[in-house]
Formats: C-alpha cells, structure tokens, sequence
C-alpha cells in the first residue's frame, strides 16, 4: 500500500488527511495518508528509512524553508518563492530522491484569477510569513503590483498605521496571510479603514475558520467581494496529487 503524509509541528486539525484518505476510499486507491508530527526537520530522514512505501508529503509550519536543503530537486516556482510545501518521493534501488513544489501559489493563483476586474492593479498583503511569499509570486503572475503589510518596520513594508484611505482606494486587492480572525478568535480582524472599501475592492482571506472572518464581514458591509481559502485548499490538494504522480503542472 502506497503512503503519503504531512510533516510538520505542531499538526492539530489537518485539512489533507481527511480530504486524501476520503479521496482513496472513494476511488479506490490503494493508499493511506498519515500525519508525522516531527519536533525537528532532520527527522525527515528517520520518515523515510521507517516508511518505504512513502511517495509523497506535504509540508507545513515551520518546515517549508527548512526542508529545503534535504531535496534533491525543486521546481522553478518553489526556488522563485523560497519556500517547499510538496515533496514527491521516489525510489531508485536503494536510493530516495525528493523533488520539491510550491502547491500555494497554484491554488491562490486559480482561485483568485476568476475575480480580478480591469481596476485590480494593486494588491496589499497582510502579512510577511511563508504563506506571503506564494501570494506575493502569485500576485504578481498575474499582473499586480504588490506591497507587504507588516505590524513592525521591516524593509520593503508597510505599517497597518500607516494605511490610510487612499491606500485603500489605491490598492483595491487585500490578502490576508496572517492568523488574524481565525477560531477560536473570530472576533479579531487586521487594523484596517474598512469605511474606505467599495464595490471594487477584493479582499481574499486565507483562513477558512470561520467561513466568513470579520476581515471578509466588515469589507462585505461596505460593499466588497469577499472570498475565504477553502478553495485554494481544495486547488492544493489536487495540485498535490498531481505532483506525487509526475504531472507537473505549468
């Protein structure tokens, strides 16, 4: 029986084993998804010794840079971002050899392009984490201009005081990358002029916990469309999938 799994700590609720080991008993794949919650990435090399029907992983907080170095291939857009959440693994005779993909940036990328209209020329993103990165990369194959909001000065930022509204009437795409609003804290949203907001502003929130966050309610009060992460989600699993078996996607 083939293996596949999430490396990563620590693993609490996990979107990928219920979706994959529903897909394999609804299609009758011969395959068993598992969560490997591991305290330090160099216990990667132990998964792969005690796991030799392993063929592929997803990776999340706080391994995506640090699973870098154990590859032996990555894609072009996972160097581009700087970051690894999909490793296919196979095996040569006695040898494993990793390649790693960026399943983020295909998710946001797709679920988001549906959206755009021809004033979505600027794209705030909230946030500067790994998660950030893909947005940022994705943002930008798009077409947009971005610029990152970050709550301390760091270089090539801009502060959440610092947005006033005509930022807001300016960059009229807003991606929340944080952990801002998600349960059990849905009362919380970024510091944002929300009032500013119109018809034409996006604001696109990768939390799916609650459905609808207060970021995505109080846009929503002033007239903007709203969408959470569950798609992109759902655009990363099947991207996943799509990896481990060798078809790579453009």
């Amino acid at each position: 029986m083939d293996k596949y799994g999430l490396i990563g700590f620590p693993l609490g609720h996990s979107f990928s084993i219920s979706y994959f080991n529903e897909k394999f008993q609804n299609e009758n794949i011969d395959a068993t998804y598992e969560n490997f919650e591991i305290p330090d990435i160099s216990n990667l090399t132990e998964i792969l010794d005690s796991n030799p029907n392993l063929k592929g992983l997803n990776v999340t907080i706080p391994y995506k840079q640090q699973v870098m170095k154990y590859l032996d291939s990555i894609s072009p857009e996972a160097r581009a971002i700087g970051a690894v959440n999909v490793i296919r693994v196979t095996h040569s005779g006695n040898k494993i050899m990793l390649k790693g993909f960026n399943s983020d940036v295909i998710g946001f990328a797709k679920s988001i392009e549906a959206l755009l209209e021809p004033a979505h020329k600027k794209a705030l993103i909230l946030g500067t984490g790994g998660a950030s990165k893909a947005i940022n990369y994705g943002l930008k194959s798009l077409g947009l201009e971005t610029l990152f909001v970050s709550r301390s000065e760091k270089p090539n930022t801009i502060q959440y005081e610092k947005i006033t509204p005509e930022i807001i009437h300016d960059y009229k795409v807003i991606v929340n990358c944080t952990p801002v609003g998600m349960y059990p804290h849905a009362d919380e949203c970024p510091n944002l002029p929300y009032e500013a907001m119109d018809t034409h502003t996006l604001l696109y929130d990768l939390i799916y916990n609650p459905d609808e966050t207060l970021f995505m309610k109080k846009g929503k009060e002033h007239g903007a469309t709203v969408i959470n992460g569950l798609e992109m989600l759902l655009l990363q699993a099947f991207a996943s999938w799509e990896f481990w078996n060798g078809k790579e996607q453009k």
